[in-house]
């Protein structure tokens, strides 16, 4: 008996953790009645891939327009990683670092060939989707998001403990003008 018992133990023990979990406290609710957000914490695991789905929910929405897709550049991810972490050390949200600097300097200082397109940049608790859907919605930045001289895109993110989230999207693309493009 004690032997069953022993090789049925792990097994109920893995069935409870596949049960639905009702025991969990049910989400707060704000004034309106709705469930509050729930902060959006980026595992490392999760790290290596939001890059990639941003990219690809960007280039659904590009192509819907018939726009031609983006790639990804390290150049204008250093950008953007850059200015989330300095958004944070900040505690704003803007678009100038906290040494003057704006979106073009950045990109010019990680030897990036092409020109500026677009910077898009958000402070939030939600993930990378509901931030480009948010994104989606503002006239401002959704020119960003499908300008059809973008070819190149950085997107990088800071998370502070707490949970809250610096997103920033940098688009580029070819210096075809001899121009700096727009700031």
């Amino acid at each position: 008996m004690t032997r069953i018992l022993t090789l049925l133990a792990p097994a109920l023990i893995a069935l409870a953790a596949c049960a639905p979990q009702s025991s969990l406290a049910p989400a707060p609710l704000g004034p309106d009645g709705k469930p509050l957000p729930r902060a959006y914490r980026i595992s490392a695991a999760e790290a290596g891939r939001i890059e990639f789905r941003m990219l690809d929910a960007m280039n659904t929405l590009r192509e819907a327009r018939g726009t031609a897709p983006l790639a990804l550049n390290s150049q204008l991810r250093a950008a953007a990683a850059t200015h989330a972490r300095d958004m944070s050390v900040q505690n704003r949200p803007w678009h100038f670092g906290s040494d003057g600097s704006s979106p073009l300097e950045r990109v010019r200082r990680t030897g990036y060939s092409g020109i500026l397109i677009g910077e898009a940049i958000s402070e939030t608790y939600e993930t990378e989707l509901e931030t480009l859907a948010a994104w989606m919605e503002d006239p401002a930045t959704r020119d960003v998001v499908l300008d059809p001289d973008a070819r190149d895109m950085g997107f990088a993110w800071f998370q502070e403990p707490n949970g809250k989230i610096w997103w920033t999207l940098v688009t580029g693309g070819p210096d075809i003008g001899g121009g700096a493009g727009p700031v």
